[in-house]
């Protein structure tokens, strides 16, 4: 009778090895390339495919119903209006890799709306500290939620819901009976949420550093793939994806500075988006994440600090809901009673899973993010512009983000059955 010794780490990494044994075989040229994709998309892989394609569709029918649709005007609000929630949404992208979730994150961000207005207004601290402390609060309570998960078994879905309740009441405690308190215009928050603008000059250079940041980390991770006998692209395809990366963004950019230019609030929000994106695909805590995800006893068994990995998964997905507080506030110009409540929390979720997040756990990624919330905010504003109800809106978002569920449910069972899940 045989015993198996290997661990379950071993075992997750297995099918992967396989899939790169058949990718490798389908060559490095450029039909090689299209065959490997082909392989990753019958095999389940499919990525960011589904969401592009949908929001191409979007995009093509409320600009045929409705030409100011992809005017540039309208593209920089949509930016503008993406922020906020989008940075709650990478947030619950960490919570949700994990297999979790957390229901309180629109009521942190109104309650991070509520304590910068009277901290700045009210109490006349500084702003910098007025913008500090709320971020501190969000890590307190993605801490707190951690500790019950830790120490005393609380699903997250039940810490995470009383927490909704519980901040909510703390953000009307603090607006107090007139539950609004306006921001000052000529505040940074205010003018960075809602006038500033890169100059045009700026806004170039930066989209053509990020192209050659883009060719450089791609470079760099080839040649590691090719040590390890991977398969990788060839150096002109790295070249033409960089080339093709700094015309198109230098187009956007340019269209863009047709009306008032890319918002700095938006180039925060990428920001965020690409620190995020680095650390989960290029460091240790990364990687932890998505091992948990797949299979947390396989993690603990492989030597991976779980705890550590959920305390700072919960903290830091709290502090992007405060931080997506602030940026609605300086939009809004004020803190009121409605901050952080509504569809917030849903637009959040849903961003996220819309932009690829499995709500198994174990799959997505940072720029899930910014697809979902885009599909979100593009809905909302073709059908703001052909003047239809709201109650569309939440109708066609529940319906997008149940295909997204759908499709996710039918990748994990194709990378089932191909061994590569």
């Amino acid at each position: 009778m045989s015993t198996r010794t290997q661990s379950p780490a071993a075992d997750q990494t297995a099918p992967l090895d396989r899939q790169d044994e058949r990718l490798a075989a389908a060559g490095t040229g450029l039909s090689g390339r299209l065959q490997a994709g082909w392989l990753r998309i019958r095999s389940g892989d499919i990525g960011s495919l589904p969401v592009i394609i949908g929001l191409i569709l979007i995009a093509g029918v409320f600009q045929i119903l409705n030409p100011l649709f992809l005017s540039s005007t309208n593209l920089v609000n949509l930016m503008l209006d993406s922020a906020a929630v989008g940075t709650i949404a990478v947030g619950v992208v960490l919570i949700l890799l994990l297999a979790q979730i957390d229901l309180s994150i629109g009521s942190v961000s109104g309650l991070s709306a509520a304590v910068l207005a009277v901290l700045y207004v009210q109490l006349g601290l500084p702003l910098w500290l007025a913008l500090i402390a709320p971020m501190f609060i969000g890590a307190l309570i993605g801490l707190l939620y951690a500790g019950l998960f830790l120490k005393f078994g609380v699903p997250s879905f039940v810490s995470t819901l009383g927490g909704l309740l519980a901040v909510l009441g703390l953000q009307l405690f603090l607006l107090g009976n007139n539950g609004s308190i306006n921001l000052p215009f000529d505040s940074f928050i205010v003018e960075f949420a809602q006038t500033m603008f890169l100059p045009a000059p700026v806004a170039y250079a930066l989209i053509a550093a990020i192209s050659v940041g883009y060719l450089v980390t791609s470079w760099w991770s080839r040649r590691m793939r090719v040590r390890e006998n991977l398969s990788a692209p060839s150096k002109a395809e790295l070249l033409v994806r960089a080339a093709v990366l700094l015309i198109v963004l230098e187009a956007v950019v340019w269209y863009l500075n047709t009306s008032r230019g890319l918002a700095t609030m938006f180039v925060f929000f990428i920001a965020i988006i690409a620190v995020t994106a680095y650390a989960l695909k290029r460091t240790r805590w990364g990687r932890a994440m998505y091992a948990i995800g797949g299979n947390v006893e396989a993690a603990r068994r492989a030597g991976i600090h779980v705890n550590w990995v959920y305390v700072s998964a919960f903290a830091i997905s709290s502090m992007l809901a405060a931080v997506g507080g602030l940026l609605a506030a300086g939009r809004l110009a004020a803190a009121t009673l409605s901050s952080g409540t509504g569809d917030v929390n849903l637009e959040a979720i849903a961003a996220a899973v819309i932009g690829g997040t499995s709500l198994f756990g174990g799959r997505g990624h940072a720029q899930s993010a910014l697809l979902g919330i885009l599909v979100i905010e593009a809905i909302a504003s073709g059908l703001n512009l052909l003047n239809l109800d709201s109650s569309i809106r939440f109708m066609v978002t529940g319906a997008v983000l149940v295909l997204a569920v759908v499709v996710d449910s039918l990748s994990r069972r194709s990378r089932a059955a191909h061994g590569t899940a």
